[in-house]
């Protein structure tokens, strides 16, 4: 069912209440044994919530990750921690996001470690890809320059970090030998900053938000990833990205363990040291651009599955 709660402007308090009456109605309409949410957004805490308020259990995808600062990313770290509150079964990514929810006291045998759901899409998005050619809706690039992929949205970039990034692509471009895209989020917030730094910037194509394939097929003709989103960090190892992460935290930090990926803040003179620097240096590059990824290996939506189907016959 589509919810219909997007409107101009909202606040998380507005995303939140819909999301509580809404995902509620169609619980007591189905009257589901498990409530499946993923991630950390304000929806996916709103869903757990209205399951738990009907004593419908939780299951959590991509649980215990943590930055331990409940504002960076904000609301994202709170988010997910109260989901935790709620969840019956915990599936982890990795290792050590499963340590994390161990050290705050949740059952071991209420954490199942699957893999990121993101790696089993990217697998079955790149296996489309190679049997579909390009249809050239991106033709607007020079083949000739380097392509610099561009995301973000984060809320707490608002108060003058996304000004900060943007900035710094304005310089970038103007080295004249890349091609910067950023499909650009349709917040408000995001669209003004970007379109008045960037609007006029040479070499920078501000477009839309693509749907996943169009998206990873970006990702594939990328030479490296700038983004604060969440996802890419653990898209881009797959795919032998080097990607900077435009955040002071990250609850990803195997991506950086890994060499990957590098967190750099929203500082402008940061963010163009270290573009120039994986522009300039094929060393530095090529100590990034390795396809390690510690995210999974393509399954964890069949680990999901098997779980929960074991729970249900236990039931």
């Amino acid at each position: 069912d589509d919810l219909d709660i997007m409107r101009p402007n909202q606040s998380l308090t507005d995303v939140t209440a819909a999301v509580l009456a809404g995902v509620g109605t169609v619980i007591d309409q189905w009257k589901p044994d498990w409530v499946v949410v993923q991630g950390d957004t304000t929806t996916a805490f709103s869903a757990a919530l209205a399951a738990f308020y009907r004593q419908t259990r939780v299951a959590h995808v991509e649980a215990g990750l943590r930055t331990g600062n409940m504002l960076s990313p904000w609301p994202e770290e709170g988010n997910r921690r109260l989901i935790g509150q709620v969840a019956t079964v915990h599936f982890p990514p990795t290792e050590w996001a499963a340590n994390n929810l161990r050290r705050e006291s949740f059952r071991e045998d209420m954490i199942h470690i699957t893999g990121n759901t993101v790696i089993d899409a990217l697998h079955w998005v790149s296996s489309q890809i190679a049997e579909s050619p390009d249809d050239g809706e991106f033709a607007f690039l020079d083949p000739a320059r380097r392509l610099v992929l561009v995301t973000g949205h984060r809320r707490e970039n608002f108060d003058g970090g996304l000004e900060r990034v943007c900035r710094a692509l304005a310089q970038i471009a103007a080295r004249g030998d890349v091609d910067i895209l950023y499909p650009v989020h349709l917040n408000p917030n995001v669209q003004q900053t970007a379109r008045a730094v960037l609007g006029e910037a040479p070499n920078v194509h501000l477009i839309g938000p693509q749907d996943y394939l169009p998206f990873v097929r970006l990702m594939q003709r990328a030479y490296l990833i700038v983004t604060d989103s969440g996802g890419i960090q653990e898209e881009a190892p797959a795919l032998g990205k080097p990607v900077l992460v435009t955040r002071d935290t990250t609850e990803r930090p195997e991506a950086i363990e890994a060499g990957t990926a590098r967190l750099i803040g929203t500082s402008a003179e940061a963010l163009v040291a270290s573009v120039n620097e994986l522009l300039d240096d094929p060393q530095a590059y090529a100590a990034m651009a390795q396809a390690k990824n510690p995210f999974g290996d393509g399954f964890a939506a069949r680990r999901i599955i098997d779980r929960l189907v074991k729970e249900c016959a236990r039931a």
